[in-house]
């Protein structure tokens, strides 16, 4: 079972194939240009390093947020687009789940942060037990001021991941003791965790439709926010009719 993997959730494009226990191949950068410009050249890429023919390929996992709108769009895109093309299934990943997959510590509280704007972030947390991740704390949109000191009033160790961090924490917030920021190349998203998430799932017979598949936003676009503030009565829901 050969599979795909992408993840555009955040400035990082990051593609990988994958087989059961053993990655393939990696593309992963941070830089100035879009995903729209990377994407597609960055799989063509990971499936010649990879020696795989698309036709080979056995299902598709696809990091569907949250994170940023423009870029979960551009890979969710793509992965449909694939998936439909080659008859093949497609399965979404938690971005911040996937994230914590990336560090298998145990022991400690994975605080995993994606940028959600105007000083805030995604925030969710897991734990390593028994050589299985679990879930500490479900997903939720707050300050990263009170994220990170909130992590300091818990009884553990806890090391912060995800872009919020890189941008946000390190080198500008005082970090309570018992709490520290992942090193750098663990930090940001990979699709290789994704593709292991994928293979697990996918292994289950776990598939997502093809059709039906969203990316997963937590909260509403800017741009919608705004048009709502300038359009305050079409905003409003209308009052159903009755039927005849």
């Amino acid at each position: 079972m050969s599979i795909l993997a992408i993840d555009t959730a955040t400035q990082v494009s990051s593609v990988a194939v994958a087989d059961e226990g053993r990655l393939l191949s990696e593309l992963t950068m941070q830089g100035k240009l879009t995903h729209s410009e990377t994407l597609l050249p960055h799989i063509e890429q990971v499936l010649k390093m990879a020696a795989v023919n698309k036709e080979d390929l056995t299902g598709i996992a696809i990091s569907n947020g949250p994170g940023s709108f423009t870029g979960l769009r551009i890979g969710l895109a793509a992965a449909k687009a694939m998936s439909y093309a080659l008859h093949i299934p497609l399965v979404g990943v938690s971005t911040l789940k996937a994230l914590a997959y990336q560090l298998p510590v145990p022991g400690v509280r994975l605080m995993c942060l994606l940028d959600a704007q105007k000083g805030n972030a995604y925030v969710e947390s897991y734990r390593w037990q028994d050589s299985l991740l679990q879930l500490a704390e479900a997903v939720k949109v707050a300050k990263i001021s009170d994220i990170v000191a909130g992590c300091g009033k818990l009884n553990e160790q806890v090391i912060l991941l995800g872009d919020a961090v890189q941008k946000k924490i390190v080198g500008k917030m005082e970090l309570p003791e018992n709490v520290q920021a992942a090193m750098p190349h663990l930090m940001m998203p990979r699709a290789a965790a994704v593709a292991m998430l994928g293979l697990r799932e996918l292994a289950a017979g776990h598939t997502d439709n093809v059709m039906d598949l969203e990316p997963v936003y937590i909260r509403r676009s800017e741009a919608e926010v705004l048009w709502e503030k300038r359009h305050p009565e079409e905003a409003k829901p209308t009052k159903p009719t009755e039927e005849m």
